[in-house]
């Protein structure tokens, strides 16, 4: 008998997008043979998945989840070829577990992923049979996941799954969790996210290229005024804080009150509940854009 090594097993992986120990098996029965094991995948029941395992998958949904004590989050990208499918609620419902298994297990890869439970089976298991049932040939696409010890989580889904945000906040008492001002604040922020599209939570976050990048450009553009370089500097320096109001997070105006930026409301909320409520970071996953 031949020998069935790993990487023939990834091979055969790749070729079908059938599960590891179901590639295992059929090579086993197929003594090595590539072409020979296909067709045994094909006759033990997953002829489906391996027809449908080369069609592309351009449309998909975002799962989301966080615990119900607020301190561990998950996003999954999910992709199928329709959108009908996209937005049917086994579909749906699945990527939203898919998350929950990443917040729960904090997966290193892909693969850690797929080889995760869900509901007595492995992910991969779990993504063929639904290939199976929905009848469309689908793929695991990023996750991100956030746990917090001081603070708390939340997250807001838009546009029927193509935009989801995960949004980390800090905090010293264990109450504010449940505090409604802070709940209404904190699912707030998340939909600013959404909808204005930072770049980071706060200033000492952004990229020092990224700052340097815009710095150059902004001297540039002061350069071609013609006034003396000490106000070119203040001119300079002006435009990058115009550029930390519209892409940093905290600097933003807040969607819900004109003039006012979003640290602004922190602050506010803060003092309402009795505790200090900062934003830490978060994570924004558009459907199919890196």
């Amino acid at each position: 008998m031949a020998e069935v090594t790993a990487a023939l097993v990834k091979q055969l992986r790749e070729m079908t997008d059938s599960p590891m120990m179901e590639c295992k098996k059929a090579l086993v029965e197929a003594d090595g043979d590539l072409e020979k094991a296909v067709d045994v995948l094909r006759t033990m029941g997953i002829a489906k998945a391996v027809k449908k395992a080369g069609r592309a998958t351009n449309e998909g949904t975002i799962g989301a989840f966080v615990s119900e004590d607020g301190t561990t989050g998950a996003l999954v990208e999910l992709s199928c070829e329709t959108d009908f499918v996209g937005t049917n609620e086994k579909f749906t419902g699945f990527a939203a577990r898919l998350a929950q298994v990443v917040a729960e297990n904090d997966p290193a890869d892909e693969e850690a992923l797929k080889a995760c439970d869900v509901d007595g089976e492995t992910v991969d298991a779990a993504l063929t049979e639904m290939i199976h049932t929905i009848g469309e040939n689908m793929k695991l696409g990023r996750f991100s996941r956030r746990s917090v010890e001081a603070g708390g989580l939340d997250s807001y889904v838009h546009l029927g799954g193509k935009l989801a945000v995960l949004v980390e906040f800090a905090f010293d008492k264990p109450e504010t969790a449940s505090n409604p001002e802070y709940k209404a604040f904190a699912h707030d922020v998340a939909m600013q996210v959404a909808a204005m599209d930072p770049i980071c939570a706060v200033r000492e976050d952004v990229p020092a290229d990224v700052v340097e990048r815009e710095m150059a450009i902004y001297k540039a553009q002061a350069a071609e005024s013609g006034k003396p370089e000490e106000i070119q500097e203040r001119m300079a320096q002006g435009r990058l804080e115009k550029f930390f109001k519209e892409r940093v997070l905290t600097e933003q105006d807040f969607f819900k009150e004109s003039g006012s930026a979003v640290k602004d409301i922190a602050q506010k909320v803060s003092k309402a509940v009795g505790d200090n409520i900062r934003i830490v970071a978060f994570d924004r996953v558009a459907f199919g854009q890196e």
